[in-house]
């Protein structure tokens, strides 16, 4: 389209074309311009205002999340067999899944709701507020490939620790930071792992992050499981304008994980 309209391309469409051709070559070539802008600006205002997103109520049936294999057994199955969970805050948990999942070791990731006093809470009350939830992913790992200190290495270059308010664009104490811990081994690596995060001088500033003690797990509705893998172009708009990487780059320099 810039070829047609800014090279010399109709200077020599006015020499072999009548005065009434060119005219209308170039109305046409007006239109077009405009149709693509009023296009580009739909396409952004739909994925803007999350145009399409599917409404879950309270009753709604709740799927296996992606990286579940078929016949892969309950949590209660997979801690018996030997797995180990993880719960992790870091802001929208569309965005704390996918580190994970490409992560040897890391057989499943769900995004849902911990730390409050609501039981079976729906997104939309955890976003209004009074819950005391955070938006978490839980992890199931195997120990064997993955450790506790591992996954941790993966969570900090994935959050930004020195926001205690929120994460990137998402404000309020629901999608602020924070390592559930499920036993006494878990508690110690996540104190030790701050520590030496806080004394490396990787970071200009206090960690805000919290290390929580987990009482309860509760699955968001089924179309927030793998959102990123449901719809990419919609989350991947979402996670540029929420200046997430950005930060991340600010704060990490695209370091996959730390090397504590």
């Amino acid at each position: 389209m810039n070829l047609a309209m800014n090279s010399v391309f109709p200077l020599v469409l006015a020499k072999i074309l009548s005065p009434g051709l060119f005219r209308l070559y170039l109305n046409l070539m007006k239109t077009v311009r405009l149709m693509f802008s009023l296009l580009g600006i739909f396409i952004s205002l739909f994925f803007l205002f999350g145009g399409g997103t599917p409404q879950t109520s309270e009753s709604q049936t709740l799927s296996e999340p992606p990286g579940l294999s078929p016949g892969f057994p309950d949590i209660e199955q997979a801690l018996e067999q030997g797995y180990a969970l993880a719960t992790l805050a870091g802001g929208c948990f569309w965005c704390m899944e996918p580190p994970y999942d490409k992560t040897p070791g890391v057989l499943q990731t769900t995004s849902g709701f911990s730390g409050g006093h609501v039981v079976n809470p729906t997104y939309e009350q955890v976003v209004r507020g009074g819950t005391g939830h955070l938006e978490v992913v839980q992890i199931v790992y195997d120990p064997q490939i993955l450790s506790f200190q591992e996954v941790l290495n993966i969570f900090w270059v994935n959050i930004d620790p020195l926001d205690g308010a929120g994460q990137f664009c998402d404000r309020g104490p629901h999608y602020r930071s924070a390592i559930f811990y499920h036993n006494e081994y878990q508690r110690e690596i996540a104190y030790k792992s701050l520590m030496d995060l806080e004394n490396s001088g990787l970071l200009n500033g206090r960690i805000q992050t919290e290390i929580l003690r987990y009482e309860a797990f509760f699955p968001a509705e089924e179309y927030h499981q793998g959102y990123y893998l449901k719809n990419p172009i919609r989350y991947d708009f979402y996670r540029t304008r929420c200046g997430r990487d950005d930060r991340l780059f600010e704060l990490w320099g695209g370091m996959p994980r730390l090397q504590l």
